[in-house]
């Protein structure tokens, strides 16, 4: 009993309406109500049969059928146009006869759309009616029943392949433009940093060319002497050079990244106000100019941020 339930809800997600209607009439039985059908130009034309108008209440048999249908969900099914009626004798042409006479044939009609299952909803039921396909066990079927079994189940393998393989491919673009937008992105940045280490890169950094590592190490040293007697002494004009090459740039500045730009500057020249020796001769001079140039460098992150907006 419980596989012959089983093939029945087997064969009524794969789109046959004979099961379809089986599972419709033993849902609604208690409703009093009878179900027929037909697949007419892509709709399922379904007509719904009660002795009285109670019980083919529109807004409660529709929700009702939306839920068992969208429970079944038939392949290749999506629009359902339902029609009641109170119930008559049987007619085989009913479709019809209510596309012929709809106002005195029906008591009221509704299209609704069902909700299609997601991707991976659909592939873990395809795989559970594969599985439920190749379980059953086989009869002894004559030589042409046997072929149609056989193309049906690889229709179904196809099917399921089928939808794993435009999953796999889905993913697969996704993970490429991501890994595009990331590389792009970290292509972005680092020319930004070697722009930026450009622009304060040390002056008089001296070429070491073809020398033996000895030598290399001796030109390092004394470079690193020279450089850091010159930097104390010298830390005050490099400063006011900085701050007065920003008040020339700052003159024709325009964009958020200027600014940005601009506003680093200034606080380059702050910082190195601030390592100014007190032995030097212009050290009060560095104090002041170390508050002002900050204010400056503030002043640009504002107008940086405004333009930004």
């Amino acid at each position: 009993m419980v596989n012959q339930i089983n093939d029945i809800a087997l064969q009524a997600s794969q789109g046959s309406i004979a099961a379809i209607i089986q599972i419709l009439n033993e849902k609604l039985a208690d409703s009093g109500v009878r179900t027929r059908a037909v697949f007419d130009s892509g709709v399922l034309q379904l007509l719904c049969e009660a002795r009285t108008i109670e019980k083919l209440e529109k807004s409660i048999l529709i929700q009702q059928i939306r839920q068992i249908l969208e429970s079944i969900a038939p392949r290749n099914i999506y629009k359902v146009h339902i029609n009641s009626r109170i119930v008559r004798e049987q007619q085989l042409l009913w479709l019809e006869e209510i596309n012929r006479d709809p106002e005195n044939q029906l008591l009221w009609s509704e299209e609704i759309t069902l909700k299609k299952p997601n991707a991976l909803q659909q592939i873990i039921k395809d795989f559970k009616d594969n599985k439920n396909v190749s379980q059953k066990p086989q009869l002894l079927q004559p030589k042409s029943s046997r072929h149609l079994i056989v193309n049906n189940n690889n229709r179904l393998t196809k099917s399921f392949f089928g939808r794993i393989l435009n999953v796999l491919s889905l993913c697969i673009l996704l993970l490429s433009v991501g890994w595009l937008a990331y590389y792009l992105q970290g292509s972005n940045k680092n020319n930004s940093i070697q722009t930026a280490a450009l622009k304060y890169k040390a002056p008089n950094t001296p070429q070491i060319k073809s020398l033996k590592p000895k030598d290399v190490y001796q030109n390092q040293l004394e470079a690193s002497v020279v450089n850091s007697s010159q930097a104390e002494d010298d830390l005050f004009g490099v400063a006011v050079r900085i701050a007065n090459q920003a008040v020339e740039d700052g003159q024709t500045i325009t964009t958020s990244a200027d600014w940005l730009d601009l506003a680093a500057r200034w606080q380059r020249a702050s910082d190195l106000m601030a390592k100014v020796p007190s032995s030097h001769s212009r050290f009060k001079d560095a104090q002041t100019r170390i508050q002002l140039y900050k204010k400056y460098s503030e002043s640009a992150l504002k107008q940086a941020n405004n333009k930004s907006f």
